[in-house]
């Protein structure tokens, strides 16, 4: 990758990573309420960092994603009362 954007674990604000890194693991869910998906990269020397991925990111080479579709299920975000977060909800489709 050329330039990586990922908002790390309790951080309010994206950090930029600029250079070339390796993606090395990529999940998450893609709906219709968006996507969120997290982002593990390595750098030359194999150092590994990971977190949300943020629009932008550019990837340098090739990027090989696998897209699995569940027909019978619907992925959808809902606030939790006690985290206050969009939580994922996995709940049969219609």
């Amino acid at each position: 990758m050329d330039g990586v954007t990922l908002r790390f674990a309790d951080q309010p604000e994206a950090t930029a990573l600029p250079g070339r890194r390796e993606i090395v693991s990529l999940v998450g869910t893609i709906g219709p309420d968006g996507a969120h998906l997290h982002l593990a990269v390595a750098d030359a020397r194999g150092a590994v960092l990971g977190g949300h991925l943020i629009q932008g990111t550019r990837v340098y080479t090739t990027a090989e994603v696998v897209l699995v579709e569940l027909p019978g299920l619907r992925f959808e975000r809902a606030v939790d009362d006690a985290t206050g977060f969009k939580e994922l909800r996995v709940v049969p489709a219609p």
